[in-house]
């Protein structure tokens, strides 16, 4: 897959020729069974070689960028987004920086000089309730009236369509904001994760038989699960390692901080500033705050052989 980093770096030039794309466009959040939907229509309408597929995307999001009240957390990193979209066969990906001057153009000036000019678009899937251009007052019929005008086809997801899906980006951030990873899970189409770097915390874990891993994630936008202990996995120096993992501010201790901890089964290897990405898979129970560390300690134990019992299902 090819990366671009804005509109304008975009080119797609074989043999001295440029090939027309089919483009979709949208955030992508989450890269869910929804969006699979019309990315896989994509991919199908490229197989014969004669045109190249093409996402338009945004960073940051938009609401990041006119909703200056907006607080919404994403779904996906960057990096992530990008895994995925390559995973489903996509060729070229645009990523491009939105901001106030972008949100201003007009429906056609969009439309003409980057659709037509820019992208050189035999056909574009996009769905039914699609807003587009200044103000977002452009819809699918002004975009079916472009596409006689400039020469393009139009392909509508029609609202059957996505309701048959019955997926969103919201309603996954909801299941997450819940608790209800495995939902989330079911939606999306994969475990939910979280990436990061491993950090020293207080070290408590170590003295009471649990020593964790605790993870600093990379990007403050991303979306952290409810507070709660879930079953989780990671995959350590090319072997898949599974643990249980907590996100809170340890009450028992009198934690002032959330922090997001994980301990792995069968695995005493220093994990210190590495880089690790942490399946999220089930929960198992909400925070709690226990009158002591040794009342902590037995329901960990507890914990654990829930998660045990878990991956032995597997």
């Amino acid at each position: 897959m090819k990366i671009f980093h804005s509109i304008n770096d975009f080119h797609t030039i074989a043999n001295g020729t440029i090939k027309k794309t089919i483009l979709t466009l949208g955030t992508f959040d989450g890269v869910h069974f929804g969006h699979k939907k019309i990315l896989e229509r994509v991919t199908q309408n490229t197989e014969s070689g004669k045109y190249e597929s093409l996402v338009l995307t945004f960073f940051p999001h938009p609401r990041m960028v006119l909703q200056e009240e907006s607080e919404i957390k994403l779904l996906n990193t960057l990096d992530e987004k990008i895994h995925l979209l390559q995973e489903i066969g996509i060729q070229n990906l645009v990523i491009h920086p939105f901001d106030e001057k972008f949100s201003r153009l007009t429906a056609e000036e969009f439309v003409k000089n980057v659709l037509v000019d820019q992208f050189h678009i035999q056909k574009i899937i996009i769905g039914h309730d699609h807003r587009f251009g200044r103000n977002r007052t452009a819809n699918i019929d002004d975009l079916k009236a472009f596409g006689k005008q400039y020469d393009f086809e139009v392909e509508e997801i029609t609202a059957q369509e996505i309701k048959e899906v019955s997926v969103s980006s919201t309603k996954i951030r909801n299941a997450l904001m819940e608790g209800n990873v495995a939902l989330a899970n079911e939606y999306l189409g994969y475990n939910y994760s979280l990436t990061g770097t491993v950090i020293k915390g207080k070290q408590l874990g170590r003295t009471i038989g649990f020593p964790t891993a605790n993870l600093k994630l990379e990007e403050n936008f991303k979306l952290v699960p409810q507070n709660g202990v879930y079953i989780a996995k990671s995959i350590l120096n090319a072997k898949t390692v599974f643990g249980m993992m907590n996100i809170g501010f340890n009450p028992t201790v009198d934690g002032k901080f959330q922090t997001i901890e994980i301990n792995y089964f069968d695995f005493d290897e220093d994990l210190y500033g590495q880089k690790i990405t942490v399946s999220i898979i089930e929960r198992i129970r909400s925070e709690q705050k226990f009158d002591s560390v040794e009342l902590l300690k037995e329901q960990l134990e507890k914990d654990k052989k829930i998660a045990i019992a878990y991956f032995n299902k597997l």
